[in-house]
């Protein structure tokens, strides 16, 4: 869910500096943009800086100078492929955990975070629908908060300034009370508030159609590059290596089972585990293994308003009825969600790096509409920033983890549908517990990429459908046996049609 925007970006190759902006109105919008000055190649723009506001000015990430490696090795217990926050995540905990040293070694084809990571808006969500979430997110928070930066002296950007989520029906009130539940057992702090409470809470939110508001204190944001930088600091300083600019020709594999990893730079490193955290590089990644990776690439966009003075202390929001969230991002606000039409990324070029797209605002009107509706003044705001950056998305909005059935010794460590921040340091530990053969902490079949029927896995049809509707249904109610609406009867039993004509209703598992 998007960025930490409103920071200054430097152009690829210009050395100057220049921020993102432009509050000239088309069709008298003030969030429609017309000037940008990025440098943009067709329908993308090229970025050369990581996007938090602790970032060094020479554009590098916050702690990481001096971290990497010089020499690829010709032999390692684990190769992990991307350096985003769930690839570094993993080989802190290969690192920590399991005690692999210099055995375990991440290849990154160009800097850390330069796929989707850099644009990711670090919000931490404490409740969510299912317990294994909740408990995944909690070690992400506990890393962030207290344990990375204990170990590595990196601060993590940790902002708890709370989450608001207002209920407009009876149902959502009932789903939003289950969530205060299960933070009772988990130790999570949270309460209802009335209208007149959550207005309070949040000056200047509309609650003429609110019935009431569930609010977290311990939700917050972290900065991405910071906890990259933390993670990889940490794996560093317990002797795994890291090699940035060090792309991946191929995946050598034998009678069923990895054996090797072969670099554009002629080095072939001699493995049995190979871990593909690439993000929506992941199916290209796969396809050098002849595994194939149940996800799909779409843009993923948010705005960031121009400064409101005083807003320091207001929490973030989520309005699921709108299917928008609002985070304060400093004295501004970032306003993002999840459209019913979103786009795809088909042609997906292998040397994006720190790169967007141009905003559809045609797509983005959605969000405008829903967040003027419940933080009314926010029409009256200038764009400070637009972000449009590609993220993965599978077809159950769930993560892909585990060992793929193809291959032995090929793990999955991607698709994590704009949430892979708050959940990189719960997967990346459980992953790693599963590259090493020992029991997860927490039941991750939910996760598991074995949850897919193999003829579905590689169905581009069933892919794009069923992805597209679980990202359209991300904020909706997550009632129980809820059943999909697209991509049914893909596999059917010889029994099914005598069945339906004596007036069988169907459900729907693996296709």
């Amino acid at each position: 869910e998007g960025v930490a925007a409103g920071v200054m970006w430097r152009q690829l190759g210009s050395g100057g500096v220049k921020g993102i902006s432009g509050r000239t109105g088309i069709t008298g919008s003030p969030f429609r943009p017309s000037t940008f000055s990025l440098s943009r190649t067709g329908n993308t723009s090229h970025v050369a800086a990581r996007a938090v506001s602790g970032s060094n000015s020479n554009g590098s990430t916050p702690g990481a100078s001096r971290l990497f490696s010089t020499a690829v090795p010709q032999e390692a217990d684990v190769v992990v492929i991307g350096g985003g926050a769930v690839g570094a995540s993993v080989l802190y905990h290969l690192a920590k955990e399991h005690k692999l040293g210099n055995k375990a070694v991440l290849l990154e084809k160009h800097q850390a975070t330069s796929g989707t990571t850099w644009h990711s808006a670090g919000l931490v969500w404490r409740l969510r629908p299912t317990d294994i979430e909740t408990e995944l997110i909690n070690h992400t928070r506990a890393l962030a908060t207290e344990i990375l930066e204990k170990e590595t002296g990196v601060d993590c950007g940790w902002a708890a300034n709370g989450g608001l989520f207002p209920a407009l029906s009876t149902q959502r009130m009932e789903d939003l009370s289950r969530f205060v539940t299960l933070g009772k057992y988990y130790n999570i702090p949270s309460q209802m508030l009335s209208p007149e409470e959550s207005k309070a809470m949040y000056p200047g939110l509309n609650v003429d159609d609110v019935l009431a508001s569930l609010y977290s204190p311990g939700d917050g944001t972290i900065e991405p590059a910071n906890l990259v930088a933390a993670y990889l600091k940490g794996a560093k300083q317990l002797g795994a290596q890291v090699f940035e600019d060090t792309s991946v020709a191929g995946i050598e594999t034998q009678d069923g089972r990895v054996t090797g990893v072969r670099t554009a730079g002629g080095t072939t490193i001699r493995t049995s585990k190979v871990v593909n955290c690439a993000g929506v590089w992941s199916r290209k990644l796969g396809a050098m293994a002849g595994v194939k990776v149940p996800l799909v690439p779409m843009r993923h966009a948010y705005i960031v308003t121009d400064a409101i003075p005083g807003i320091s202390r207001i929490p973030n929001m989520r309005d699921h009825e709108a299917s928008v969230y609002i985070k304060r991002q400093g004295e501004s606000l970032q306003v993002g969600g999840y459209e019913m039409n979103p786009i795809f990324w088909d042609d997906v070029a292998d040397d994006f790096a720190f790169s967007l797209f141009d905003l559809d605002w045609d797509v983005f009107e959605a969000h405008v509409r829903g967040s003027v509706n419940r933080v009314p003044m926010i029409a009256d705001l200038g764009t400070k920033s637009t972000v449009c950056g590609p993220e993965s998305f599978t077809p159950d909005h769930k993560p892909l983890l585990g060992q793929v059935p193809e291959v032995r010794g090929f793990y999955l460590g991607c698709g994590f549908n704009s949430a892979g921040i708050m959940l990189s340091g719960g997967c990346g530990r459980e992953l790693a517990n599963m590259i090493m053969d020992k029991e997860t902490t927490v039941d991750m079949f939910s996760y598991d990429i074995r949850r897919f029927h193999p003829s579905l896995t590689d169905n581009d049809a069933w892919l794009r459908e069923r992805s597209h509707e679980a990202y359209a249904k991300n904020y909706s109610i997550a009632y129980p046996f809820d059943q999909p609406l697209s991509s049914r009867g893909m596999r059917k039993t010889p029994f099914h049609p005598r069945l339906e004509a004596d007036g069988c209703v169907y459900g729907e598992a693996h296709g």
